[in-house]
């Protein structure tokens, strides 16, 4: 696996490719928490581009998959883990940088600087 910018999210870029149990489990342990469009592609060279918004653990690979929403319909796709090849952290992740934190630091910023600051959510980007 590629490292992410991170040490504690992956960027949007990163790629995980092998056949260790333990390293695809943690690669789609950290898909499952990202906001943006993962891309796996299976052993069989079938490429699932989409959002990971579910995941079924089970004793062993086989037993285990994920479900995705795919980004060109309202299919959900089921794949099992022993199935995947690789799996790219493919889209923008659209929570990054949205902490409680980060939005406490800009506000505070704001009014240091004497600008208006809101309450209010930002208009998403």
């Amino acid at each position: 696996m590629t490292e992410p910018a991170a040490a504690t999210t992956p960027s949007q870029g990163s790629i995980f490719h092998g056949t260790d149990e333990s390293q695809l489990r943690s690669a789609l342990d950290e898909a499952f928490s990202y906001r943006g469009d993962v891309t796996i592609t299976t052993k069989a060279g079938r490429r699932v581009d989409g959002y990971l918004f579910d995941r079924r653990l089970g004793s062993s690979l086989a037993d285990s998959s994920v479900r995705i929403l795919t980004a060109t319909s309202e299919i959900r796709v089921t794949i099992a883990y022993s199935e995947i090849d690789s799996l790219e952290f493919s889209g923008r992740d659209t929570a990054q940088g949205k902490s409680w934190e980060t939005w406490v630091r800009r506000y505070a910023q704001k009014k240091l600087a004497g600008q208006a600051a809101s309450i209010e959510p930002d208009s998403g980007e």
